[in-house]
C-alpha cells in the first residue's frame, strides 16, 4: 500500500507537492479503512484525483510510472535516465529531480527516496520506519552507501554497491545480484504497483479464453451484468500471415516462443488482440473474439474492434478490478482517466464494488485521475479521497485534498462548490480579453463556505 507519495521538479512539479493516502480523523465511512495497528494509523483504500485538462493529473502518474520503471526495469549502462524537469523555469533546468516513496511492505513501512538527473542517481535512501523510530538501511551519496551498523559487515552488499553504475539504482543493483537484503521492497515495486495509461492494453488476453480460467469464469460473469451484449470470449483460428503488420514483428520475438507456450499481441489503431502459440514446431494464431446471442438462439462473433470504445475499454478495466477486489490482494492500481470511454453510472458501479471489499484488514488500493464530478460524492467517497491538482499562472502543479478546506461539512454538496470554481481545480477560460472562472472566480483555498 501507499502512505505518500512526494515528488519535486518533475514535468509539471516544479515545488515539491506530497499526496497522501494516510486517513484524516474524519469519521465517515471509517468501516472500510484499512488499519495498520503496528502504527496507529489508518490508510485510504481509494484516491480521486480531480483537476482542469493539463493541471497535472497524468504527470502523478507518470511520476510513479518512471520510478517503478527506474527499480524494476533499471538503464542501460551508458544510457540516460529519462527524467522530465520542470521546464518553465530556467533554474530548475540544473536541479535534479526528487521522488519520495512510503510503502507498506508484509506489515512493514519503508520510505524510498532518490534524487536524479538525466547522468546519474544523486541521492538514493532506504528506511524501514518502525513503531516509534526509524532505522536508515541505506543513504547512498555519491560514492559512500552508508550502511546501517546491522548491515556494515556485509561484504555481498559492499561488492554490490561498488559495481553499482552512476545511473543505476542499488536496490535494482542489489537484487540483480542476487541478493535478497531489500527484495521485499523490490517486489513491491515489480508485483504490487500497477498503472494504468488511458491507452493501456489488458496483455495476457490469452487468459480471457481459458475456460478453465479463473479469470474467464469471471469475465464472463461479469461482462452481461455491465450490458455489453457479450456473452463470452473464444479464439479464432487466422492464417498467421494474415496478422496485422506481421512482418514488422521482431524475429527474436517470435523465436522465443517454446513448444506450447504463447504470446499474446494487441495492434493499434484496430487494438486487434493476437494470440501466437507455437505448437508442433510451427507458429499458430488466433484472434480473440467476442460472442453475442443472435435472437434465433444462435451465437453471433464479433471482432474485438468491432465492440465500442466503452465496451474495449472495460474489458481492459475488469481484469485490474476483479484482481484489486480479491481477498488477501496487496495491489495498488494507478488507473490515469478511468472513466474514458465509461458511462458514469458504470464506473460507479465498478468503483462501488472494489469498496464493498474493503475493511481494516483489506491492503489493496485504487487510485485514479477522471474529469467525472459525478463520483465527487460524500456517499461514495470521503473527502480525505476526493483530490484536486491544479496549475498556477506560472505553469507549476500543486495537489490538495477536500479534507484540508476549512467547514467542509460531511452534508456538503462538493460537486456544485467544484464546479462554481470555489475549491479550484477546473479550467480557466478566456472569454474575449477577461480571465473568467465559473462562478465568482475565486479558487478559495483551504476555504470553503
Amino acid at each position: 500500500m501507499i502512505l505518500s507519495f512526494s515528488i519535486e521538479n518533475w514535468m509539471s512539479f516544479r515545488d515539491r507537492a506530497e499526496f497522501s493516502m494516510v486517513a484524516s480523523l474524519e469519521r465517515q465511512h471509517g468501516e472500510r479503512l484499512p488499519s495498520l495497528m503496528k502504527y496507529r494509523t489508518r490508510l485510504l483504500p481509494v484516491a480521486a484525483v480531480y483537476g482542469g485538462n493539463a493541471s497535472g493529473k497524468t504527470n502523478l502518474c507518470k511520476a510513479l510510472n518512471f520510478v517503478r520503471s527506474l527499480v524494476v526495469h533499471g538503464t542501460q549502462p551508458e544510457g540516460l535516465i529519462p527524467v522530465e524537469p520542470f521546464r518553465l523555469d530556467s533554474n530548475s533546468a540544473g536541479r535534479p529531480s526528487r521522488f519520495s516513496l512510503e510503502i507498506l511492505v508484509e506489515g512493514s513501512i519503508y520510505e524510498f527516496s532518490l534524487a536524479v538527473d538525466e547522468e546519474s542517481v544523486l541521492e538514493e535512501r532506504l528506511t524501514k520506519i518502525l513503531a516509534s523510530s526509524e532505522r536508515i538501511l541505506y543513504d547512498r551519496r555519491g560514492d559512500n552507501p552508508n550502511f546501517h551498523k546491522s548491515l556494515n559487515r556485509d561484504d555481498r552488499l559492499k561488492f554490490a554497491f561498488q559495481g553499482t553504475r552512476s545511473n543505476q539504482l542499488f536496490l535494482t543493483n542489489s537484487v540483480s545480484q542476487n541478493l535478497d537484503t531489500f527484495k521485499t521492497v523490490y517486489d513491491w515495486f515489480r508485483n504490487s504497483l500497477k498503472l494504468i495509461a488511458p491507452d493501456s492494453r489488458f496483455g495476457p488476453v490469452k487468459k480471457l479464453v481459458d475456460e478453465k480460467g479463473d479469470l474467464s469464469k469471471t469475465m464472463n460473469r461479469l461482462l452481461p451484468q455491465f450490458d455489453t451484449g457479450i456473452s463470452h470470449f473464444c479464439g479464432e483460428a487466422i492464417p498467421i500471415e494474415n496478422i496485422p503488420l506481421f512482418k514488422n514483428i521482431k524475429s527474436e520475438i517470435l523465436e522465443e516462443i517454446k513448444e506450447g507456450s504463447s504470446i499474446s499481441l494487441a495492434f493499434s489503431p484496430t487494438n486487434e488482440r493476437i494470440i501466437i502459440t507455437r505448437e508442433n514446431g510451427e507458429l499458430k494464431a488466433e484472434k480473440i473474439v467476442t460472442c453475442h446471442s443472435a435472437r434465433n438462439g444462435n451465437e453471433a462473433r464479433f471482432d474485438f474492434m468491432e465492440e465500442s470504445d466503452g465496451t474495449q475499454r472495460l474489458i481492459d478495466l475488469l481484469p485490474a478490478f476483479v484482481d484489486v477486489s480479491k481477498a488477501g490482494s496487496n495491489r495498488v492500481f494507478v488507473i490515469d482517466e478511468i472513466d474514458r470511454s465509461l458511462h458514469t453510472v458504470l464506473t460507479r458501479r465498478l468503483i462501488e464494488s472494489y469498496l464493498t471489499t474493503c475493511s481494516p484488514e483489506s491492503r489493496a488500493q485504487l487510485i485514479f485521475t477522471t474529469h467525472d464530478v459525478l463520483l465527487m460524492d460524500q456517499e461514495l467517497l470521503r473527502r480525505d479521497e476526493m483530490w484536486v491538482s491544479e496549475r498556477d499562472s506560472s505553469g507549476c502543479t500543486s495537489l490538495f485534498s477536500f479534507s484540508e478546506f476549512k467547514e467542509m461539512r460531511y452534508d456538503k454538496d462538493i460537486r456544485k462548490s467544484y464546479l462554481q470554481g470555489r475549491l479550484g481545480g477546473i479550467p480557466r477560460i478566456l472569454v474575449g480579453d477577461a480571465l473568467c472562472l465559473a462562478g465568482d472566480g475565486s479558487s478559495g483555498h483551504r476555504e470553503a463556505d
